[in-house]
């Protein structure tokens, strides 16, 4: 270990103090909350099937006879791709609201509240409808990933903008972040609205899915055209932990600290667009699991993104897996769009953290 990276890790040893057990507590929790969810998940519907039914049709593979062909199919083909895309976009999310909010230093960042998911969203729908048309040959030529890929160059652009906008000399303002955020949403609300208004019958259908967000759509086409991008993400994050427990100081401090913070935010900014812009494309808009999830953790085991950037993952799983659940089951056999559950969820949380963030501040 170099001399330069020893007060950052004394640093990140005291920010997580004794916490630290408790954070790979979690992680062992979390893990086996997520594996059974995940099979929960999976017996839940229309015709439910037990844990051990599920287990059975999964070991058997998608040819098994253990069950009859209806299960043997309900599982494979409707439920799995739905169960595994809402586990990885959820674990984006989550991962995504505790990089921004390290990278901005504000526990209010969140890829849906400041617009990043908005630029994403507005990039995609802007491919669905104009793919015939004025974006015809760079749908033709990117085949399968044109949606992930223009939501993702929507969610960098937003996420530039923003960043731009909310920072001045190497301090972020929360206000500033949240201002940018609002109007860049109701700047691109108002480029999806125009979109929408030329759209025909059958863009529109599609369009409805991008403005509540949900997993209706699921199927394992989907799965593997988002799989690149957020993978990349989840995979690439951990090496930077470091640097945004060292940033948490400012960037003056990480600077000295030998973190090279130019770069550091170069690759935060770009793995949040991937992130963002591919569950933007394969679920529509979901907010506030990178608000909720994150800050949670924090209050459980304190902010050394070491033990966060995972958890954080491993939390949004969860919580997106357990609201699908529940979009699935509550007006049964209709289905309720995930985006309002979340948003019931985040919106009492975030009234919350400004209420608490506010007593800290003696307002």
């Amino acid at each position: 270990m170099s001399v330069e990276a020893l007060p950052l890790v004394a640093y990140a040893r005291s920010s997580a103090g004794d916490r630290s057990d408790s954070a790979r507590m979690a992680t062992l929790a979390l893990s086996l909350l997520l594996l059974a969810t995940l099979v929960a998940a999976l017996g839940t519907g229309p015709s439910p099937l037990s844990p051990g039914r599920v287990g059975a049709i999964l070991l058997a593979g998608p040819k098994g006879q253990v069950a009859s062909l209806a299960d043997t199919v309900i599982v494979w083909q409707i439920r799995l791709p739905r169960v595994l895309l809402g586990a990885l976009v959820g674990a984006s999310l989550g991962l995504v609201g505790a990089m921004m909010q390290g990278l901005f230093r504000n526990p209010l960042a969140d890829p849906g509240l400041i617009g990043v998911s908005s630029g994403a969203a507005f990039a995609a729908v802007a491919t669905i409808v104009l793919s015939g048309g004025a974006l015809a040959p760079l749908a033709a030529a990117l085949g399968l990933y044109a949606l992930p890929v223009a939501a993702f160059a929507g969610g960098l652009a937003a996420t530039l903008l923003i960043y731009r906008i909310g920072t001045r000399a190497g301090r972020s303002s929360v206000a500033l972040i949240l201002l940018a955020g609002i109007a860049l949403g109701a700047f691109a609300a108002a480029g999806t609205g125009f979109l929408v208004y030329l759209s025909d019958d059958n863009q529109l259908r599609d369009l409805t899915f991008w403005s509540l967000g949900g997993l209706s759509g699921a199927t394992w086409t989907k799965l593997w055209a988002g799989l690149p991008m957020m993978g990349a993400a989840l995979l690439l994050s951990p090496f930077l932990a470091r640097g945004l427990n060292g940033i948490v100081l400012g960037e003056a401090e990480a600077y000295h600290l030998g973190i090279r913070v130019q770069r550091l935010k170069r690759l935060t900014i770009l793995l949040v667009a991937l992130a963002t812009g591919a569950a933007v494309a394969v679920s529509g808009t979901i907010g506030f699991v990178g608000i909720v999830v994150p800050h949670l953790l924090r209050l459980w085991f304190g902010p050394d993104h070491r033990h966060l950037l995972p958890n954080a993952a491993l939390g949004g799983a969860i919580l997106l897996l357990l609201a699908d659940m529940a979009a699935r089951t509550l007006v049964a056999p209709a289905e309720l769009p995930i985006g309002i559950l979340t948003a019931a969820l985040g919106a009492p949380v975030f009234l919350w953290i400004l209420l608490r963030r506010r007593g800290l501040a003696g307002l």
